[in-house]
C-alpha cells in the first residue's frame, strides 16, 4: 500500500510521482449516440512505462509549471488544468510548482496527457489532505478528458459506453513491446471517417478471454496514415501485433522479458520502441479511497 513516505521529497522539496500508460487491448466501436459521441468497448491495460510528474508544495496558492513542454502552453496542460480544478471545487489554499519528465508519446493513444492529470489528482488529494474520494476525483477528472477517469480507477479495466463505465478485470501476465510511428493520428479525424466499423456486436465480459477482437479505428489510421501498418507489419513477425487506441503506437504481448528484449534489440534504427510490462495497479491507487 503506497503511502507519501514512498514518495520522499529530495533536497529541493520536490517529490516525483509516476503517471503510467495505457494500451487498448482491443477497442470496438458498438455503435453511436443521437448526440455523435461514439459507443466503445475495450480492456485498457496499464503498463509500467510512464511520465514523471515532480511536485512541490508552496504556500501561496500558485500553481506554477516549470519547464516547457514542445506545443503545450501551461494554461491548457492538462496538469495545470487538473491542479486549478482541485483548487476550484475544494477552496484550498495551497499552491504547487508542477515539472514534468515526458517520456510517453504524445498523441501516441497510450494515455500520456490523461495518465499526468490523474496523477496530479491523485496526489494533490494527499499532498493537500484533501481526503476527497475516487468517485468524486473520477467525476472532476471526466471534465479534462475521457481516459483521466480510468487512471484514477487505477486497475485494468473493461470499459464501456463513451468510456465512462468501467470494471476491474484481471491484468494480462506479460510484457509488452511499444512501437511509436513519427506520426500524429488525429483522434477526431479517425471518429469522423465514413469507413469506420460502427457496428462490431457487444461482448459480455465474462467472454473476454475467449472472444475475437480487434482495434476497430485501426483500418482507418492505416489508410490515413501508412507508416502505422508498417510498423504494425514489422512487428507482427515476433507476435500478433496490433495499434493502441487512435493510434499511432502499436504493441504486441511478449511471455516474458527476454523475449521482448530480444525484438527491441532489433529494431531498425529509424524505430522508436520499448519494452513495458504489465502492471494490474495504479501505483496510487492508494491516494483515494
Amino acid at each position: 500500500m503506497a503511502t507519501l513516505n514512498d514518495f520522499l521529497p529530495d533536497h529541493d522539496g520536490w517529490r516525483a510521482f509516476p503517471a503510467p500508460a495505457k494500451l487498448n487491448l482491443f477497442l470496438h466501436v458498438t455503435g453511436r449516440r443521437d448526440d455523435g459521441y461514439h459507443l466503445l468497448q475495450s480492456v485498457f491495460q496499464l503498463i509500467d512505462l510512464a511520465d514523471t510528474i515532480r511536485l512541490r508544495l508552496r504556500d501561496d496558492g500558485e500553481i506554477v509549471r516549470t519547464g516547457l513542454i514542445p506545443g503545450v502552453p501551461a494554461d491548457t496542460d492538462l496538469t495545470v488544468r487538473a491542479a486549478r480544478l482541485l483548487q476550484q471545487e475544494t477552496g484550498c489554499r495551497s499552491g504547487v510548482d508542477i515539472a514534468i519528465d515526458k517520456r510517453l508519446p504524445m498523441g501516441g493513444g497510450v494515455g500520456g496527457g490523461s495518465s499526468d492529470a490523474a496523477t496530479v489528482l491523485l496526489a494533490l488529494n494527499r499532498l493537500w489532505r484533501l481526503d476527497l474520494s475516487r468517485e468524486r476525483l473520477m467525476q472532476l477528472g471526466a471534465s479534462l478528458g475521457a481516459d483521466v477517469p480510468f487512471f484514477v480507477f487505477g486497475e485494468t479495466a473493461f470499459v464501456e459506453g463513451i468510456g465512462e463505465r468501467m470494471r476491474a478485470v484481471a491484468s494480462t501476465d506479460g510484457y509488452f513491446v511499444v512501437l511509436h510511428p513519427p506520426v500524429h493520428v488525429p483522434t477526431p479525424e479517425i471518429f469522423r471517417d465514413q469507413g469506420l466499423t460502427r457496428d462490431t456486436p457487444s461482448l459480455n465480459m465474462r467472454d473476454l478471454n475467449t472472444a475475437t477482437t480487434r482495434n476497430d479505428l485501426q483500418a482507418v489510421a492505416v489508410r490515413k496514415h501508412p507508416l502505422v501498418g508498417q510498423y504494425i507489419a514489422w512487428l507482427s513477425r515476433f507476435s500478433p501485433a496490433r495499434m493502441t487506441g487512435s493510434g499511432s503506437c502499436v504493441f504486441a504481448l511478449f511471455a516474458s522479458q527476454a523475449g521482448a528484449d530480444a525484438v527491441v534489440s532489433q529494431l531498425p534504427r529509424d524505430m522508436t520502441g520499448w519494452t513495458a510490462k504489465a502492471v494490474d495497479r495504479h501505483p496510487l491507487k492508494e491516494f483515494a479511497g
